[in-house]
């Protein structure tokens, strides 16, 4: 029995001990910061510090601003927590630019500086505020923190505040991260919702740039938004960042690009900022660094892209639960519903009183029972008494019950009241009242057309300036090697079968990245990949090394080798598109004394020829022939070849380098991202040889020839045309001179040769566009003029037109500008092409 008491006792010292007290202190201090400080309510979607600082806001409201200081002290009779983060928090309120009309220097979420200190910047709350935050006879009420005030228990939002505003949390052992989103793509969902209408609902930042919503998850965990600041190229050796991914300021954007800069992955001069009313970030190229790999370096090594993860959650009946957008929007649109339907029946109840007393007022007067007061009843109890019943005769007319409190009020009313009063004013005062009554009904029975109204109303008043900032689009996954600059030298020692940057004594091999991986062959046949590294040891002997590009399906290696175990000399063609690194592949037949003759690298397949000799000793007669590679087909490395000889090779030696033997490279063009690629994702641009060229012709008016190189950008909105350069094919541009209003047509053949220039082909002016461009030989255009009865359709032939002329001419007039005019490129189908537009 001891040592069960003892156990009993233990049990009961350690749940009041401070065992017992860590259990229970730690899990109320988690649910307090959960509850009270870091997670906003579902119902109004703000924290306590918030709700507490806009109720004093209102309680000070007179329309006038009022200083920041005044508004924290004002505050702090409701929140326990000092004037710092009450200060803090209204700041943050502040700078959202939607609850609160804001005085001074509020700070600047670009570029992250604060704002002035309280005493000297001044709030009040916004009228859209005052209209969607507040009303007093909805708002469930409790007692503040010191029992001496009121405080509301959430506000009576009707709005999907925290969706528009957006929230981060970290409360003990989870946190939220709801995203802004727009606020009148959030109107505009609600409506939808409201008309039983499907609707998404995606992220808009203050900031502006660029999100890819592909794995936004509607806002739960685990989902995923990546972000992007606008980047522009100002000219070859100038970049501009017009703005900041959420989140980022510019101090830390530049910051990074100089790190990137100092970690070798980008290569600049300067960065300069210029930001002031909109952002501008100016970069300067070092000499010869491509713009288009830089701008694709800077997402990747740079804050100039980064990752987002939400996590939606909220208060939900005091507890924490984790919802998606899409519910947040839902629950939000039913709240508002639900509000607007208690402030319609409190409107009612209000209408219907007031009738019921203007009724009583009238009859009180049209009956002349206020003569009662004129009487000499005992006591006033009587006087009241008297009044109810005269009003007898007329009680059918009303709606309820007159009470003694309805007398007493007409009693007070002041004599000069009686003599002054007009009869017919309180006909059409109780004829108003009826006509709102029958309103407010029809509403509650249409309360779904009544909500719709209402979020309407509300874009219509403040929807003006607050468009979508943040553009939507998918963006192009950046390879880190292949956007990475050569920053670091590599170095071989053939002999040895050593590479490395630090090798810095032997043979300097080329400049690559740290991010490369670098295939080596070696004398013995045997192949590795390996990452760039300080000193890697390969084999003896190594014959050629270069940076490795996977999936290379056109780099052919031709290759020469003598089987160590029969002595027959084999000859193969292989490709190498995919290994595992710092594996080693054996070329060969696999015997350890195997040994390569010959070994050539060609990128496109070539097939040379070569010579080979004999050791004097052999037996064979010919001791001397040619081979050529044309004669193979390529396979892959595994394979071990065709015989060339079953003699002693003692030399073999280029003879006569040999044409292409694949096909040319085709080309398609991806608009989404604007990119070349040889993946099949676009518009197949055809088979390119190696010194083929790219015609692009831009809606601006430019063009520009342009080579194969997959990392360039192009503006994929801005392009008309975008085909294989043949300088012999002519140009036909229909474009507008907005100048003087109408449509010019030329025809020309590109003259210039320069790569990667720009160059105008139309008449220089503003707001002059190209409106149609095609190279093909006998160009018929469609024209449609005109809209409803008054269209006309015609086709004309440009050749009858307009003659072929430099790309500098400003061309012939085709037809009068209108924006009703709609052109589009047909075939030709004979006939003489009348050059007018006909029915």
């Amino acid at each position: 029995m001891s040592a069960a008491k003892n156990k009993a006792e233990e049990v009961q010292n350690n749940v009041s001990g401070l065992y017992g007290q860590y259990r229970t202190w730690f899990l109320d201090y988690a649910s307090y910061v959960i509850l009270e400080r870091a997670v906003p309510a579902l119902e109004d979607g703000l924290k306590p510090v918030q709700r507490r600082i806009l109720h004093a806001m209102k309680e000070m409201d007179d329309g006038r601003f009022n200083k920041v200081a005044n508004i924290i002290g004002q505050a702090m009779q409701y929140h326990p927590h000092g004037d710092a983060s009450i200060g803090d928090a209204l700041v943050n309120l502040g700078q959202k630019d939607l609850l609160i009309d804001t005085q001074g220097n509020w700070g600047d979420v670009r570029t992250g500086d604060d704002a002035a200190a309280p005493r000297y910047i001044e709030a009040r709350l916004s009228k859209f505020a005052l209209e969607v935050a507040f009303n007093a006879k909805t708002t469930e009420w409790q007692l503040s923190y010191d029992g001496r005030k009121n405080e509301p228990v959430t506000l009576p939002m009707k709005f999907p505040l925290l969706l528009a505003q957006g929230a981060d949390g970290i409360a003990v052992g989870l946190s939220t991260k709801i995203l802004p989103h727009n606020f009148c793509e959030l109107i505009e969902a609600s409506v939808k919702y409201l008309r039983g209408k499907r609707f998404e609902l995606f992220p808009d930042f203050q900031t502006g740039g660029m999100i890819d919503v592909a794995d936004y998850n509607q806002g739960k965990r685990g989902g995923k938004v990546k972000v992007r600041a606008h980047i522009e190229e100002i000219d070859k050796k100038t970049l501009a960042i017009k703005s900041v991914p959420y989140g980022v300021t510019t101090t830390q954007l530049m910051e990074s690009v100089v790190k990137a800069n100092d970690q070798g992955k980008i290569k600049i001069k300067k960065v300069t900022d210029n930001t002031a009313a909109d952002v501008e970030i100016q970069i300067d190229l070092a000499p010869g660094i491509s713009p288009d790999i830089t701008i694709d370096a800077l997402y990747k090594f740079t804050d100039c892209e980064t990752s987002i993860s939400p996590n939606a959650c909220v208060i939900v009946d005091m507890k924490p639960q984790f919802m998606t957008v899409t519910d947040l929007l839902k629950l939000s649109v039913d709240k508002t519903k639900d509000l607007l339907e208690q402030e319609l029946r409190i409107k009612l109840s209000e209408l219907q009183e007031k009738w019921h007393y203007t009724s009583l007022e009238k009859i009180f007067f049209e009956e002349k029972i206020y003569k009662e007061l004129e009487k000499k009843y005992e006591t006033w109890d009587k006087v009241i008494e008297g009044i109810d019943k005269a009003f007898v005769p007329f009680k059918k007319q009303l709606k309820r019950d007159i009470t003694r409190e309805d007398i007493v009020k007409l009693t007070e009313k002041p004599v000069r009241r009686i003599y002054r009063l007009d009869i017919n004013e309180l006909n059409e005062q109780i004829k108003a009242l009826e006509a709102e009554i029958k309103q407010v009904k029809y509403d509650l029975n249409n309360l779904v057309d009544f909500a719709v109204a209402y979020y309407e109303n509300l874009l219509k008043k403040y929807g003006k300036g607050r468009e979508r900032k943040t553009e939507i689009k998918q963006f192009e996954v950046i390879e880190a090697k292949h956007v990475a600059i050569a920053n670091t030298r590599l170095y071989v020692n053939r002999e040895e079968g050593f590479i490395g940057t630090g090798l810095k004594k032997d043979e300097f091999a080329f400049e690559c990245s740290d991010l490369d991986d670098i295939i080596v062959f070696a004398k013995r046949g045997i192949m590795k990949v390996v990452k760039v590294a300080d000193k890697t040891f390969i084999g003896k002997d190594i014959l050629h090394l270069a940076i490795f590009q996977k999936n290379d399906e056109r780099t052919t290696y031709n290759m020469i080798y003598a089987d160590g175990k029969g002595g027959v000399s084999y000859a193969k063609r292989f490709n190498v598109t995919g290994v595992t690194r710092d594996k080693e592949y054996d070329l060969t037949k696999g015997d350890e004394h195997s040994k390569v003759h010959y070994l050539s690298v060609n990128p496109n397949g070539e097939a040379e020829s070569v010579k080979i000799t004999l050791t004097p000793g052999c037996s064979a007669h010919k001791k001397e022939f040619d081979f050529t590679f044309e004669e193979l087909a390529i396979k892959g490395r595994s394979s071990m070849g065709n015989q060339v000889t079953k003699y002693p090779i003692k030399s073999v030696k280029f003879k006569e380098a040999g044409k292409a033997t694949l096909s040319g490279r085709k080309l398609w063009f991806d608009d989404k991202f604007g990119r070349l690629n040889s993946d099949s994702k676009g518009l197949l641009l055809g088979s390119f040889e190696a010194d083929d060229r790219l015609i692009v012709l831009y809606k601006d008016g430019n063009y520009e020839i342009t080579d194969q190189e997959m990392t360039q950008r192009f503006d994929a909105e801005n392009i008309l045309l975008i085909e294989k350069f043949d300088p012999e094919k002519i140009v036909t541009a229909v474009y507008a001179d907005m100048e003087k209003k109408q449509y010019m047509v030329k025809r020309f053949k590109i003259e210039t040769t320069t790569l990667r220039n720009k160059f105008m082909y139309i008449k220089d002016g503003d707001g002059n566009y190209v409106e149609a461009v095609t190279t093909d030989p006998e160009p018929i255009l469609h024209v449609q003029q005109g809209r409803g009865a008054q269209i006309r359709k015609g086709k004309m032939k440009i050749t009858k037109i307009a003659e072929v002329t430099g790309y500098r001419t400003v061309g012939t007039k085709m037809i009068d500008y209108s924006k009703s005019v709609e052109m589009e490129w047909v075939k030709a189908k004979g006939g003489d092409g009348q050059p007018e537009l006909f029915e």
